[in-house]
């Protein structure tokens, strides 16, 4: 049996314990520009901030869009789709993360919770429940050209601006990946054979019609 059975266990380990439960107000407050010496000039940083915070928005809506229909996706093709949507969805989480830190870099502010984006994107709500592959792939090609119609115009305001760094992350890094994610998703709604191959239009002339072309 101990020799003390009330020793004090933490006496000593005050600097080491965690300081919990603490609450202060905003360093920052969102919409605001926290100057840095990257030789633009704040109004420009915060038009920049505001567009990218749109684009950001719309990116993490997309992004998940893109899981949802992952998990979601049913039928024949289901393998190929099941991979393509993640592999678009992980390309996708990179520009979040790029676009992101672009916002802070210019002094901004960049969106992050779920409420927040859900309340700023464009980009229409998918129901809850599940949806054919047709339809898994509309929504998608719907959501991606609303991201380079904004994008398309918001990188010639960061070039009229003179702000070049956001010019080329949305030129080459939006909408290159966007157009394409666009290119690989848009082919899958081709209704093209899938096994027999369509007769050329000669072929398809019936007998009663060759006779009458003859005469």
């Amino acid at each position: 049996m101990p020799r003390d059975s009330k020793t004090n266990h933490q006496s000593g380990t005050e600097r080491a314990r965690p300081i919990l439960h603490q609450n202060a107000r905003e360093i920052q407050p969102y919409g605001k520009i926290a100057r840095l010496p990257i030789a633009l000039d704040e109004d420009t940083c915060a038009q920049s901030t505001l567009n990218l915070n749109q684009i950001l928005a719309d990116t993490i809506t997309l992004r998940d869009l893109y899981k949802k229909h992952h998990w979601q996706v049913a039928g024949h093709t289901f393998y190929q789709i099941h991979l393509l949507f993640d592999k678009h969805y992980e390309e996708q989480n990179e520009l979040v993360d790029t676009i992101a830190e672009r916002i802070q870099s210019l002094g901004g502010i960049s969106l992050a919770m779920a409420a927040d984006v859900a309340e700023t994107t464009i980009i229409p709500r998918p129901p809850r429940g599940r949806e054919e592959v047709p339809v898994q792939l509309s929504r998608l090609l719907e959501a991606h050209e609303f991201i380079l119609k904004e994008a398309r115009t918001m990188a010639k305001q960061a070039s009229d601006a003179g702000d070049d760094g956001t010019n080329d992350l949305l030129v080459s890094d939006v909408i290159r990946t966007n157009e394409l994610q666009v290119w690989f998703l848009a082919e899958h709604l081709v209704d093209v054979p899938l096994v027999r191959a369509d007769a050329p239009a000669a072929e398809k002339e019936t007998p009663k019609s060759k006779s009458a072309s003859a005469r």
